[in-house]
C-alpha cells in the first residue's frame, strides 16, 4: 500500500510563495555589484546618522567619515539579519506544526544556513563583493530568530483561537 503524503495547506502555500520571493529578493540584491549595493543601503545609512550621530554635519571630515562607516556597517548588517529573519518566519510557517526542538525545524535552520552559504559564495563572483563567514553566521542568526518567532505567533495565535471558542 501506497503511503498518503498529506498537502500542503493554504497558509503553508502562502508562506512557501513568501519564502520563494524572498529568496528570489536576496539572490537579487546579492548580485547587485558594490557600487550599486553601497547606494540601496545609502539612504537607509542617511536615515541612521541622522537619528543616532546628531553632531554629524558640525563634526569634522575625518570624524563624518568615521561615523558613516560605522552606521554603513550597521545598516548593511541588519538588513542581513533582518532579511534573514523574514526567510526564517516564512520558511518556518512553510514547514507547518511541529515542536520546537524537532528535525524539521533543524532542517528549517540547516536550510537557512545552506541559503546563507549560497549567497555568500554567489557574492564571491560579483563585482567588488565578497564572501564572508560573519555574514553568513549573521544570516543563519536571523533564520533562527525568525523561527522563534514563528513559534511565539503561532502560539500566540493558537492561545487566542482557543479563547475564541471556549466563549
Amino acid at each position: 500500500m501506497v503511503a498518503n503524503k498529506k498537502r500542503p495547506g493554504k497558509i503553508q502555500s502562502v508562506f512557501l510563495i513568501l519564502t520563494i520571493a524572498l529568496m528570489v529578493t536576496i539572490f537579487l540584491l546579492s548580485a547587485q555589484d558594490a557600487d550599486t549595493s553601497s547606494n540601496t543601503s545609502g539612504t537607509l545609512t542617511r536615515i541612521f546618522v541622522k537619528l543616532f550621530f546628531r553632531d554629524y554635519d558640525s563634526s569634522s571630515l575625518e570624524k563624518q567619515a568615521e561615523l558613516w562607516n560605522r552606521a554603513s556597517f550597521i545598516v548593511r548588517k541588519l538588513a542581513h539579519f533582518s532579511i534573514y529573519t523574514a526567510l526564517g518566519f516564512c520558511a518556518s510557517f512553510t514547514a507547518g506544526k511541529r515542536k520546537l526542538l524537532s528535525p524539521k525545524s533543524l532542517a528549517v535552520v540547516l536550510f537557512g544556513f545552506l541559503y546563507a552559504l549560497s549567497d555568500e559564495v554567489h557574492q564571491q563572483f560579483v563585482k567588488g563583493r565578497s564572501c564572508e563567514f560573519r555574514d553568513m553566521m549573521i544570516d543563519t542568526g536571523g533564520i533562527i530568530t525568525g523561527m522563534l518567532i514563528s513559534f511565539v505567533s503561532a502560539c500566540l495565535i493558537a492561545l487566542v483561537l482557543k479563547r475564541h471558542n471556549d466563549k
